[in-house]
């Protein structure tokens, strides 16, 4: 599976929770931090698929993936063991501790696997 195939559902599923914690809270640091880092890492996402139809590997946006999904993990999982509230902070940071582990893996095997042309 290649990055880019979990990366920018993930981006928009951020996206999306940005913009429903700013809709029904007020809050801009839910805007902030979900949209902001959403689109990263779908812009991330789309660097990574570019790559791929050039039959290439975007090494640099595997990194963005990882450090955002890492930092996600972080200050979700922080903000999670403060309130122990599930929603959104122990989602947001489950879902991005699985993407850390997604990301580390397609690291440690060299990206995205490029297909050979079959003659």
């Amino acid at each position: 599976m290649h990055d880019f195939c979990f990366t920018i559902p993930y981006g928009l599923i951020l996206i999306g929770g940005g913009i429903v914690g700013f809709a029904k809270k007020g809050s801009t640091a839910s805007l902030a931090g979900g949209v902001g880092t959403g689109l990263l890492l779908v812009t991330a996402g789309y660097l990574s698929l570019k790559a791929f139809e050039k039959k290439k590997n975007s090494y640099f946006a595997i990194v963005i993936e990882t450090v955002c999904a890492a930092v996600l993990t972080v200050v979700m999982a922080q903000r999670y063991m403060e309130t122990s509230k599930i929603m959104p902070a122990g989602i947001v940071a489950g879902i991005s501790a699985l993407m850390t582990g997604f990301y580390l893996y397609k690291i440690a095997t060299g990206g995205n696997h490029i297909p050979t042309k079959a003659e």
